[in-house]
């Protein structure tokens, strides 16, 4: 293996405001091995022991709740409901991630301006990055800022690229400012557009940089790069972890990884999308529904293809044996997800307590408090 500004919008007046629910508060240090733990606040450290778990995926479970509008993708829960934001993170360090990775994705100027919150670009930042810097130091997981592809990037448009020079410096400045272990960036379809994330990254802070390309339906990059090449052209500009997130689930994601882990010679992180994406729809946005009339699935129509835990249990175990240490799972994710990667990986966390066990159910335990007069109805249950 490897070696391994603005002023924020100020919201409408209200006759009295409801109370916030209590945010659960784990133990510091529950949920990762204790090789991370003794590592501290170190990547590196924490992946030269053993796997890293970062949970991700946090617009698409906002959706789910309630308190995001798919399409957009921007998070005005920031304001609208941090109390939210702050407990989605806590429910993903309960379940075993070893990160608190801010919430800055698709809070950056370009997205901003799309649904004409610009004004809000510096306070929304800063209120992701305070969320997450607070859960971190208390559950003493790690604290991650967070970069992603633009939606702007064009090689061939000097002014573009200039636009997304200034849009990943003005973001990682203010990551380094609320004082990051270190740096995400990620979701690349452009390779060159990573490479310009991992430089701002670089030019402002030393703190280590794990950058992430998201491959769609085919096995290049927009600028025709293979993944393995995007990774090696990034491992060379300075980042320490390169891999994949996003798109592509278990199934299309783990033979792209495998060439990546036999390129680098840095750590690889492997961050899927929970689901069953395949060799014809190998990714997430190209899944059709057949009960549907083959009606494209993304993005509120992806039930019947989420991935179960022991699909992602199998996932999180493969990629830890062929030398893939930072594992995740990204867009659609839930705790439980993240419980069954942590599990995959002989990790305890304490949303443990209450995994699975069918011993004392009705029809289909064993215990021998279990009433015949049920068990023998199991079959027809």
């Amino acid at each position: 293996m490897a070696p391994i500004s603005r002023s924020r919008r100020k919201p409408a007046a209200r006759k009295s405001a409801p109370r916030r629910p209590a945010v659960r508060k784990p133990k510091p240090g529950k949920g990762m091995g204790a090789g991370a733990r003794g590592a501290g606040r170190d990547l590196l450290a924490r992946l030269a022991k053993g796997p890293v778990v970062c949970a991700e995926g946090y617009v698409f479970e906002l959706e789910r709740r309630g308190y995001l509008q798919a399409g957009a993708f921007v998070p005005e829960v920031l304001f609208d409901h941090p109390e939210v934001v702050e407990q989605l993170h806590m429910d993903f360090v309960h379940a075993g991630s070893d990160v608190t990775q801010a919430l800055t994705y698709y809070v950056h100027r370009e997205k901003l301006r799309v649904i004409g919150r610009e004004k809000d670009l510096v306070p929304m930042n800063r209120a992701a990055l305070r969320i997450a810097r607070s859960v971190a130091r208390r559950s003493g997981t790690l604290f991650a800022g967070d970069l992603c592809n633009t939606n702007i990037f064009d090689p061939s448009d000097k002014s573009a690229v200039k636009e997304v020079e200034a849009i990943f410096a003005e973001q990682a400045g203010w990551a380094v400012e609320a004082g990051v272990d270190y740096f995400v960036a990620e979701t690349f379809a452009w390779g060159q557009e990573a490479l310009l994330a991992l430089a701002a990254i670089k030019r402002c802070s030393k703190v280590p940089a794990v950058i992430t390309i998201g491959m769609h339906r085919e096995d290049v990059t927009r600028e025709g790069w293979t993944p393995a090449e995007a990774c090696v052209r990034l491992e060379a500009a300075g980042a320490d972890v390169v891999g994949l997130n996003c798109h592509r689930g278990p199934a299309t994601m783990m033979p792209l990884l495998r060439s990546i882990r036999a390129a680098v010679r840095c750590h690889v992180a492997a961050l899927p999308v929970p689901y069953r994406t395949t060799p014809t729809q190998p990714s997430f946005m190209s899944l059709t529904d057949p009960c549907c009339g083959n009606e494209r699935a993304f993005p509120v129509g992806l039930d019947p293809f989420v991935c179960t835990r022991a699909e992602i249990a199998d996932f999180g175990r493969e990629a830890f044996a062929a030398g893939i240490r930072y594992l995740g799972v990204c867009c659609g994710a839930g705790p439980h997800h993240i419980r069954a990667l942590a599990e995959s990986l002989g990790r305890h966390p304490p949303a443990s307590r209450y995994s699975a066990d069918m011993s004392k159910h009705a029809y289909f335990g064993t215990d021998k408090q279990i009433r015949k007069i049920q068990t023998d109805y199991r079959s027809r249950a």
